[in-house]
């Protein structure tokens, strides 16, 4: 057994040296290097990787000769060595600038003409846009005079009085200046959760959790028209801007359009799966946009009844949506972030993060000021355009209150963009104007360009 085991060891150490001295005798005798085959060769995989480019990197080294000397012949445009006078750099990139662009100029087969039309544009380091100076706001008056939660808040076209809507189940009318209760209407049997003002009629019409859609003769202050249709109850409502459409939403996952004279119930807006909690409608398309607590948004083609795109980024319910009253675009508020969209088609835009709360209510004004209001209590404000939160707000809780009671429902501009009114749970309404002292020195912007902001995913 000892001499087999022997006689295979010796069998194997033969055919490893006669291997080892076979490819021994080989080593060294390596085809010799063909200079003019490697150029061809890195010509070829030149070409095929930077083809595009080749003829500008061309074109750049003529530029840079006639640069460092106008006397000195240009290389001919067929000369096959595309490395120029940047001996180093596989592709040499000389451009000229002019105001953020790369003028590239271009040479026609003869190698004379030269064409400066051919454009680049120049790639930047992305930073942070400055945000625009936005003077801090202040609270200035608490109007007391509810005896429930305050839900909603609307203001008359004139911009002399508003109105609000609260969990007492009243509907109370104030003037815009001093604050002074005008009217109260009654005839809700539930909380009150939406008020809108009609632009054309001295109509005003109101949604609550007793299921009921009113529209409300302000010359009379009678009901004159109920809205019969929806299941559950109605958590907000919105009017068209040009025709004499009711748009209205809530618990039972529909959107209900509603012909304004007639009463009648145009269309049925279906396809959430959840409480839809805020409508908004504008004149171009889409004409309405929903955001609901399935954690979508949809925007809506009001000639069909149909949806016509769903918008489904947001990971949480989405409590509001609010239009920019001058840009073709809208913001959507939800716990995890305020994300702005661009119209039609619902383009993302950018999120706005930090707001980490339930986000009950959004706001923006034609200044670019957009404000959301949580259920903690928390108001914050940014800068539209790039997104920079340059205030935050904790509303001071009524005395008398609870702490917990410190959650804001609604947030509402007046016509004018100065003044924002605030219904909250404290039972209070509380209205703030910008501060008139504050100058960007005393409220400077914390703007670091330096600091590119990180994408969420």
């Amino acid at each position: 057994m000892d001499v087999q085991r022997h006689s295979v060891h010796t069998l194997v150490f033969r055919s490893l040296k006669r291997t080892h001295d076979m490819f021994l005798l080989n080593q060294g005798n390596l085809p010799p290097v063909d200079p003019s085959l490697q150029k061809m060769k890195k010509f070829v995989k030149a070409k095929d990787s930077y083809g595009p480019v080749l003829e500008r990197v061309r074109t750049n080294n003529i530029m840079k000769a006639q640069n460092d000397n106008e006397n000195a012949d240009p290389p001919p445009p067929g000369d096959e060595s595309f490395g120029g006078n940047n001996t180093g750099a596989v592709v040499p990139y000389n451009p000229v600038q002019n105001n953020n662009m790369v003028v590239t100029p271009q040479v026609n087969s003869g190698g004379s003409s030269v064409n400066m039309s051919l454009l680049i544009p120049q790639k930047k380091t992305p930073s942070m846009a400055k945000p625009k100076w936005h003077a801090p706001w202040k609270l200035y008056r608490v109007i007391s005079g509810h005896l429930g939660w305050v839900r909603c808040c609307a203001v008359e076209p004139g911009n002399e009085w508003f109105a609000t809507g609260s969990a007492d189940r009243v509907i109370k009318i104030w003037d815009l200046a001093s604050g002074k209760l005008k009217v109260s209407l009654t005839g809700h049997i539930s909380s009150v959760r939406g008020l809108a003002f009609s632009q054309r009629h001295p109509y005003l019409f109101s949604c609550g959790e007793d299921r009921q859609v009113k529209c409300w003769d302000l010359e009379y202050n009678k009901v004159i028209r109920h809205y019969h249709g929806h299941l559950s109850a109605v958590y907000s409502m919105a009017l068209h801007p040009s025709i004499d459409v009711l748009v209205t939403a809530g618990r039972d996952s529909t959107a209900r359009v509603w012909d304004m004279r007639t009463k009648a119930n145009v269309h049925t807006l279906t396809g959430h799966t959840n409480t839809v909690a805020s409508v908004i409608c504008q004149t171009v398309e889409p004409q309405i946009v929903t955001g609901s607590h399935d954690c979508t948004i949809r925007l809506w083609d009001l000639a069909f009844g149909k949806s016509r795109a769903t918008l489904t980024n947001h990971k949480k319910s989405i409590r509001a949506v609010t239009f920019h009253p001058s840009l073709y675009m809208f913001a959507s508020a939800s716990p995890d972030n305020i994300k702005q969209w661009k119209c039609p088609e619902g383009k993302f835009i950018q999120n706005l993060s930090g707001h980490n709360a339930i986000v009950n209510c959004l706001a923006v004004n034609a200044d670019g000021v957009l404000v959301s209001g949580a259920d903690n209590g928390t108001m914050h404000l940014w800068d539209w355009r790039t997104g920079y939160n340059f205030q935050r707000l904790q509303a001071p809780v009524q005395p008398g209150s609870m702490d917990s009671e410190a959650g804001v429902f609604s947030i509402t501009f007046d016509m004018s963009g100065t003044r924002m009114i605030t219904t909250e749970a404290d039972k209070t309404i509380k209205v703030y104007k910008e501060d008139e002292t504050a100058t960007e020195e005393t409220h400077p912007v914390n703007w670091r360009p330096d600091i590119i902001k990180r994408r969420k995913y």
